[in-house]
């Protein structure tokens, strides 16, 4: 509903005072009521955008787009300076991992706020030239060809190519990106040979930079795998799926053994939980390893139903995906679906002991609920009501769980 305060008049602006929208460029008629200091053309924009990104980063961009007063001592104008340098590196990485997140999760429209924000403040920092817009043009490639304007994807990928020839020193893993992205596009319009020879160029680069065995590799595998599985090469996509699940079987292992080596007063005590967090926080790790999740899962999901469907089911390889969709679910905190998984794994009685292992380190971590409840329980609150607080603000219990536990404030 526009109201107002929302409501803003080209005609009243200053003379060669120009405000545009965020996502189109076109003049603006609105702005958003909490930051005010950004510009939508309708509604419609600055609903996406605010979904896509600027909910999370409205606050944010008050101190990079207002007028900040002027500053006698150099030392104190180059310490500003550096500071507000700082912030947009910081918006630059969070908001291009919240938008590849929605990439892997397939919500290709909200994907598109979050790679243009990176964008223009790549150009502020580094100039329209700099290899640093590359990874936001092959987001927006990506979601573009998401939503089935391959044009428009074919421009974000020029785009790209054109900053990569200008830059002989591109990074490994820019090269990388963007020689899978080239060989999405080609799949998508059945140009099979020309996107297993580009996917040929991104493992390679990415193997240079990550290793032969990392999971950052495993999406041009995975890519290679699915083009041969639909041109009926069964035995070539067959092995290589298998490739991709063992990289990221090991990955998970790794991640999920880290995570539960966290001591429970430490997390009780020490740094909220991430999913309680701020919503304003940019915690970049906290986005990126989400990004991540989402990757993984996308990628363990689509071989799972693959191999659910085969006529002769290899059993080992379906248990170690299981194995890795608990894992995944489990750094998701979605316990729901790790109980579910880890139930169908208990029940197979050749479960091999490493797994077993495993999923007792998780079945742990996520059952110090009770040891939890006692730990807080011996501290002093107000009252039984702060208690509550306190345990659901970590995501320890449920009101319900609380209600029917010992900690009555007694």
């Amino acid at each position: 509903m526009t109201t107002a305060r929302d409501t803003v008049y080209p005609l009243a602006f200053p003379k060669g005072t120009k405000f545009l929208c965020e996502l189109c460029q076109k003049p603006a008629t609105k702005i958003c009521e909490r930051c005010r200091v950004t510009y939508y053309c309708d509604n419609e924009h600055q609903h996406t955008d605010w979904f896509g990104i600027h909910e999370k980063i409205c606050q944010s961009l008050v101190p990079l787009r207002i007028s900040l007063p002027f500053l006698p001592s150099e030392e104190e104008r180059r310490k500003r300076n550096d500071d507000l340098r700082n912030k947009k590196l910081q918006l630059i990485e969070y908001t291009r991992s919240i938008a590849q997140r929605y990439l892997f999760e397939g919500d290709y429209q909200r994907a598109i706020p979050g790679a243009m924000t990176s964008l223009k403040f790549v150009i502020e920092l580094f100039g329209i030239k700099s290899v640093d817009l590359v990874p936001s043009y092959l987001i927006l490639g990506e979601a573009s060809q998401g939503l089935g304007n391959l044009s428009q994807a074919q421009e974000y990928l020029s785009q790209a190519e054109w900053t990569v020839t200008k830059s002989p020193d591109c990074p490994l893993p820019i090269l990388s990106k963007l020689y899978r992205n080239i060989a999405m596009l080609q799949i998508s319009k059945g140009d099979f040979d020309q996107a297993l020879r580009n996917l040929a160029n991104d493992i390679y680069y990415a193997s240079e930079e990550f290793g032969t065995e990392s999971f950052q590799v495993s999406g041009g595998y995975f890519l290679i795998a699915n083009i041969f599985f639909k041109q009926g090469k069964m035995d070539v996509a067959d092995s290589l799926y298998r490739q991709v699940v063992n990289m990221w079987h090991s990955h998970l292992e790794q991640v999920v053994g880290k995570k539960t080596e966290i001591s429970e007063l430490d997390t009780i005590l020490g740094k909220k939980d991430d999913d309680e967090k701020d919503s304003e926080s940019l915690d970049t790790e906290r986005s990126n390893e989400l990004a991540s999740e989402a990757e993984a899962k996308k990628v363990l999901y689509s071989i799972y139903e693959i191999r659910r469907n085969e006529t002769s089911q290899d059993i080992a390889e379906l248990t170690k995906i299981e194995h890795c969709l608990c894992m995944v679910h489990f750094l998701s905190k979605e316990y729901d679906k790790v109980r579910n998984y880890s139930d169908l794994l208990e029940s197979k009685s050749d479960l091999d002991e490493i797994i077993k292992a495993n999923l007792t380190l998780i079945e742990n971590d996520k059952d110090y609920i009770s040891n939890t409840l006692d730990l807080l329980n011996e501290i002093e609150y107000e009252s039984s009501m702060n208690l509550m607080d306190k345990c659901k603000y970590y995501g320890y219990v449920t009101e319900l769980e609380f209600e029917t536990s010992n900690l009555t404030g007694r």
